[in-house]
């Protein structure tokens, strides 16, 4: 949700997909109909929609993800971009401007940036990477901009932090913050979330039944101890009692 009341949505353009011989539907890269991805803003009370951006900065959008909305009115969006038989895109996380008005790159390159996600103060931005199952944070001195920027000198290429590293074959999808700063982050191929503390201490992993596909958490109830789980081959959502409150987001 924006500060406008409305309900932001990145629309990654389209998958092809192809069935298995267990039955199963899987995404199978670039769709033949594909024509850009965007971030769309719908009025949840009519349902009537408009692409907010396509383009941001002179550079088109490729696949876009996951976002959320800091507290100056603007979001951060990732792109893993698109991925066809022979070739990829590269990654980017941009910031925009909630009422259309522009954005810019904020990360570039980086490894199919999936989920995204801020800290309870503002001041860190996290990100997953799907293929690597790794989770990066940034600090931010304003919005939209990174304390270490890309290609600086640091350990990493493009300057993050690693917060977290899969010890087992997973791959990472979208995340959500708990109120105590901790990072949740949805794993794809292994069923479940993994809790991320950002102060060192080792990360726990909540297994969820029923699907080998998690794909989104975000919380609610009247204590934002419900957790509300998508389960991407099973074609479902799910409300699970968290033990730790989710965080509250900028706009509600």
């Amino acid at each position: 949700m924006g500060p406008d009341g409305h309900c932001y949505v990145t629309n990654n353009g389209g998958l092809d997909f192809r069935q298995r011989a267990d039955g199963a539907w899987v995404n199978h890269g670039q769709p033949d109909s594909y024509q850009s991805g965007r971030i769309e803003r719908v009025n949840i009370e009519t349902g009537q929609f408009d692409v907010l951006y396509d383009h941001i900065d002179g550079k088109r959008i490729r696949g876009a993800n996951d976002l959320v909305f800091d507290s100056f009115g603007g979001f951060y969006f990732t792109d893993p971009g698109k991925t066809r038989a022979t070739d990829s895109d590269r990654g980017t996380v941009f910031y925009a401007k909630a009422d259309g008005s522009g954005g810019w790159p904020v990360i570039f390159p980086i490894s199919r940036p999936n989920g995204i996600g801020l800290s309870p103060d503002g001041g860190t931005l996290y990100v997953a990477e799907t293929e690597t199952a790794r989770l990066w944070a940034w600090d931010l001195i304003g919005p939209g901009e990174v304390k270490t920027p890309p290609n600086a000198s640091h350990t990493s290429p493009h300057g993050g932090k690693l917060i977290h590293l899969s010890p087992v074959y997973a791959r990472f999808d979208s995340l959500g913050v708990q109120e105590n700063g901790a990072v949740c982050v949805a794993n794809l191929d292994r069923g479940g979330i993994s809790v991320c503390p950002v102060n060192g201490e080792p990360s726990t992993f909540i297994s969820i039944d029923g699907d080998t596909h998690t794909t989104n958490i975000c919380w609610g109830s009247h204590n934002m101890q419900k957790a509300y789980i998508t389960q991407s081959y099973a074609g479902r959502l799910v409300e699970v009692d968290w033990p730790t409150p989710g965080l509250k987001l900028n706009y509600t």
